[in-house]
């Protein structure tokens, strides 16, 4: 009954899309098409950086290494950080992970690509113990869609555009969005990655300690994080957003020591890119799956 009705929620805010909740402490969990693959979009910057950051605890890389990086000279709405800069910069490895993962520049990720490349990092995160979670591409790809060909007044043509483009087999016109050509991973495998960094796993300590703080210092809050944040509670998330898609992934962590992985993948099937009532849709289904788990 309470999946249906969560599922009417997102139906009714024009969303589709796959919920899952585990209490890591217990292992128990709640949710919906779990196992179903979708396009990443930026949430592939959590394996990415999991996977540098092994390489660093390896002894294969530097942190403190400076890279030549060239500057994104973006000029749409959007992109952040390096992505937006005009002219070349030095910048060390560990700050990379910071821009790429705190402030989701792709700049900053496509050059910590360069160093791990997509399928190094798929098969690192492999090892680690997470199935699932494939990466295919560079992120200066999901530069490369429709919403980059229409002014920001036309930006909707673009997402209809994309709503009308999918196929029954989750396959899509744009690559970006079709499972068999882009990064890709379910709620299930999510969640997995985010367990093995929360608790005790193959994933190395102080790897997963850096992880976490980056997640922590996430700076786009408006989706998961109102709900799942207060005086008692802090949310470490990291979200991912592609025409139609609209994702977030993250752990709630509780004074009382309670502690929540929580993985939300969406699509939208409204041509908009600015979408108040869906996020507000997706914040309330997942708190609400949160407060069934917890209630036990």
């Amino acid at each position: 009954m309470l999946l249906r009705e969560l599922r009417d929620v997102l139906d009714d805010a024009g969303l589709r899309g796959s919920f899952l909740v585990r209490d890591l402490r217990s292992g128990a969990e709640i949710g919906f098409e779990t196992d179903t693959p979708w396009p990443l979009a930026s949430l592939v910057k959590v394996p990415l950086a999991v996977a540098t950051l092994t390489r660093v605890h390896r002894g294969e890389l530097d942190g403190a290494t400076a890279l030549e990086v060239q500057p994104g000279r973006v000029t749409t709405p959007g992109p952040t950080g390096l992505s937006r800069f005009r002219h070349p910069a030095r910048i060390a490895l560990d700050d990379l992970l910071y821009l790429s993962t705190s402030i989701s520049d792709n700049t900053a990720s496509d050059a910590l690509f360069a160093l791990t490349p997509p399928a190094e990092v798929t098969r690192i995160v492999r090892e680690l113990g997470v199935e699932g979670i494939v990466v295919r591409h560079l992120i200066a790809e999901l530069a490369d869609t429709p919403a980059e060909r229409f002014g920001a007044a036309d930006v909707h043509l673009a997402h209809s555009l994309a709503i009308g483009a999918g196929t029954a087999g989750r396959g899509h016109r744009i690559p970006q969005l079709d499972v068999t050509r882009a990064n890709t991973g379910s709620a299930r495998a999510c969640a997995d990655l985010l367990q093995g960094l929360w608790t005790p796993s193959k994933i190395a300590a102080e790897v997963a300690d850096r992880v976490r703080e980056l997640l922590r210092h996430h700076v786009f809050r408006q989706r998961l994080a109102p709900d799942f944040s207060s005086d008692a509670t802090v949310w470490a998330g990291k979200t991912g957003t592609l025409l139609t898609l609209r994702h977030e992934a993250g752990v709630v962590e509780h004074a009382d020591g309670g502690l929540f992985a929580v993985v939300a993948l969406t699509e939208s099937r409204v041509p908009a890119a600015h979408q108040s009532a869906a996020e507000a849709a997706m914040a309330h289904v997942a708190r609400r799956l949160r407060d069934h788990l917890r209630a036990g």
